[in-house]
Formats: C-alpha cells, structure tokens, sequence
C-alpha cells in the first residue's frame, strides 16, 4: 500500500475538480483540450528543470512511496504531477472567473509586481550560492517582468488571489509530498541547495515554484481557449 501514496495524493487531489468539470453549470469538460496543450507546453520546461535538479541532487524521491516507474530520472507520479496539480488550480481560476466580477482587482497589478520583483531579486542576491533558491527567485522575476511590462496581462492580480486560495490545498498535499505524516519525506531536499526556510515540512521556494508554473499554465490556457478571448478575464 505504501507503494501507492504518491498517486493517492495526485488522485485525490484531482478527482472532485474532474468530477465537478461536467456539471452543467461549468462545463469545464469543454476546456480539457486548452487545460491539455497549455500543461503540457508548460510541463516540458519544468520537467526539465526538475529532471537537472535531480540529477544535481539538489532533491531526489524516496522511491518506497512510489509505483517504481522511473523516467529520466522522475517517478512517473512526478510526470503526472505536472498534469493533475496544475488541472485543479486552472480549474479553480475558471471556476472563480465565471461566477464573479473581479477584473477591478486588476488595479494592484503594478503593486503585486514591484513588490513580487524586488523581494525575488533581494532573496536572489542573498542566497546566490543556493541553486534552488536563486534560480527559482530569477524565473519568477523573469516571469513576471514578461507578462506585465511585455505581455502586459491584466489578470496577475486575479492569478495571485486564486493562488493564496489554493495555498489552502498546496499545504496539505506538499506538506505530505515532504514528509508530513510520514517516516519520511517522499521529496527530499539538500540542505545546502535551498534557504531552509520551511512552512510546516515545505521549503518556501516551492510555494514560488508553483506560483510561476501557475502562472505559465494559466497565461497558454487563455490562449488556447475557444471562447472569445476576453482582456479582462
């Protein structure tokens, strides 16, 4: 049984969002095909970010939680991960996108920003000697200086509300993928990579991490959507 403990954790973090996708008044159903094409565009640049940091041994995976399907590197459920978690987040962004009238919050855009960027970057500059911690502070600056002041986006604000919402989930679920209510954790970190600063059993960097992948999931998906593009959505 213990050997299934990472697919659980992906499983039942995904199936009420599935489930919920074909209620009649959702119809997320007609969305999987852009959800699809825009997770796994996004899915191949942190695949790759993952598989190089695993094979630096910045982290690795206790293979006893696993099914033992290994592919480069990554258990398989660490493939699938890249699938079902970012399917519940965009899923909970569609959700809140079409039951409420939130594009005035577009006005902190510049706020979430600036004080995004200038954190990244003092974190950055303090921890360059931690692989983890700089390179994520960096991809999330690049990420957000391309959406605001070259994509110009409108929806970082939104984005950045629907994802304080989801830290409600991301707790429990990374807080189990790192050891919480374990022997010991399934994702492993080298002390040496990262800040060390951790909520509950989670390096903070992985709060990051997620919201930056989020971010890129949810700007493809947009895109791909077959209803009229909307600006302020």
């Amino acid at each position: 049984m213990m050997q299934y403990t990472y697919s659980l954790i992906l499983f039942f973090t995904v199936i009420i969002c599935f489930v919920a996708s074909f209620d009649k008044r959702l119809r997320f159903d007609r969305e999987f095909v852009p959800f699809l094409k825009a997770s796994v565009i996004v899915a191949l640049f942190f695949i790759a970010w993952d598989v190089w940091f695993t094979s630096r041994g910045v982290w690795w995976f206790n293979t006893k939680y696993t099914l033992g399907i290994v592919l480069a590197g990554l258990p398989l459920e660490e493939w699938l991960f890249f699938i079902f978690i970012p399917f519940s987040c965009i899923f909970t962004y569609f959700c809140l996108d079409k039951f409420f009238r939130w594009q005035h919050l577009s006005a902190f855009n510049n706020i979430i920003v600036f004080v995004s960027i200038i954190v990244c970057a003092v974190v950055a500059l303090r921890y360059a000697d931690r692989i983890y911690t700089l390179v994520t502070a960096v991809v999330t600056i690049v990420t957000l200086l391309v959406f605001h002041f070259v994509m110009r986006v409108q929806w970082i604000s939104q984005a950045s509300l629907v994802f304080t919402i989801l830290m409600l989930g991301f707790l429990p679920v990374n807080g189990i993928l790192t050891g919480t209510g374990l022997e010991s954790p399934i994702v492993n970190y080298n002390p040496v990579d990262f800040m060390g600063i951790r909520v509950l059993t989670i390096p903070i960097e992985d709060a990051v991490y997620g919201y930056t992948q989020f971010l890129w999931v949810l700007y493809f998906f947009k895109k791909f959507q077959t209803r009229p593009y909307n600006p302020n959505s």
